[in-house]
């Protein structure tokens, strides 16, 4: 069945809007992904400075708390990473979520202290754990459904290669 030309012209404008639409959407995101990174990247600087102004005063000195600190920052340019692989990729890598949820745990751990910490809470925080070290080592396997930024492509071909020869 043949359209009409005011058929194809309201399908062609509708789709044309449609990819107007998102494109500006895509656009928005991203100005508040940029945004977030710019007011992670102003907290990064300003946790900076006030570790390094501990460090050099020594009345103020506190292993633990400039271990917090260090471990913090470190969180820190782990998000902002995270951040970045989006603006490029527009999504989010869970390899990168993982490890932020990871280190995030640990800072706590060692915040708190593990002898300080009711044995139940140390038991929950070792299963978190474990499912996170299963999370990190299953993606691997999943193949890849974006372009782009791909840290488990190496993997993942190696493995496929290693079938193949198995095949064989």
């Amino acid at each position: 069945m043949q359209k009409s030309p005011s058929q194809l012209s309201s399908q062609s404008i509708t789709w044309i809007e449609r990819n107007f639409i998102v494109r500006a959407l895509e656009s928005i995101q991203d100005l508040i992904v940029i945004s977030l990174c710019l007011g992670l990247f102003g907290v990064m600087v300003f946790q900076l400075k006030a570790m390094f102004t501990s460090l050099l005063s020594p009345s103020n000195f506190n292993f633990h708390a400039i271990t917090a600190d260090i471990l913090f920052v470190l969180i820190l340019v782990e998000l902002f990473r995270l951040l970045i692989i989006y603006l490029q990729e527009h999504r989010v890598s869970i390899g990168v979520a993982v490890e932020v949820s990871i280190v995030s745990v640990l800072r706590e751990v060692i915040v708190r202290g593990v002898l300080e910490t009711p044995w139940i809470q140390i038991l929950a925080t070792g299963g978190f754990l474990l499912v996170l070290a299963v999370l990190l080592l299953v993606r691997v396997w999943i193949p890849p459904t974006f372009e782009g930024i791909d840290p488990e492509t190496r993997i993942v071909q190696a493995y496929n290669s290693h079938k193949e020869v198995l095949k064989n």
